[in-house]
């Protein structure tokens, strides 16, 4: 579940992120450019935030390898999102640096820690079960 609280986190952020932009926007009264996308941009989107829901399902997951993939996945979606917020952080303000680092990383660090400690603790159980 803490994979899916950093998914939500993501969410808020990206959510957070779009305020700001169109905060600034109409602070600038439409001098500011507008952003478009391309189909393709727009595909992109929801098939890299769809990554979030892939983590939580493999996380839960009894398998070890499904923990180790959600924890790799997991932990680079958590890298990628906050380098992304923390750039866009010293573009737009340090607002959103401190949003991303508040509801994607910090999440994301609980979810990686207790991800690895499944995986340890189920490496223990079998390490015990063979002897």
């Amino acid at each position: 579940m803490l994979w899916l609280t950093t998914a939500a986190g993501a969410i808020l952020f990206v959510t957070f992120q779009l305020f700001f932009y169109v905060n600034d926007f109409a602070r600038a009264k439409g001098a500011a450019p507008a952003i478009t996308f391309d189909n393709d941009a727009l595909w992109a989107f929801p098939a890299y935030y769809g990554c979030w829901i892939v983590t939580g399902l493999l996380a839960l997951s009894n398998t070890r390898r499904s923990r180790w993939i959600a924890l790799i996945l997991g932990s680079a979606l958590v890298l990628l999102n906050t380098l992304g917020g923390v750039f866009d952080g010293f573009r737009d303000g340090w607002h959103v640096t401190f949003s991303a680092i508040f509801f994607i990383t910090l999440p994301g660090l609980f979810a990686a820690a207790t991800t690895w400690r499944h995986i340890k603790l189920k490496e223990a159980a079998h390490v015990d079960e063979q002897q």
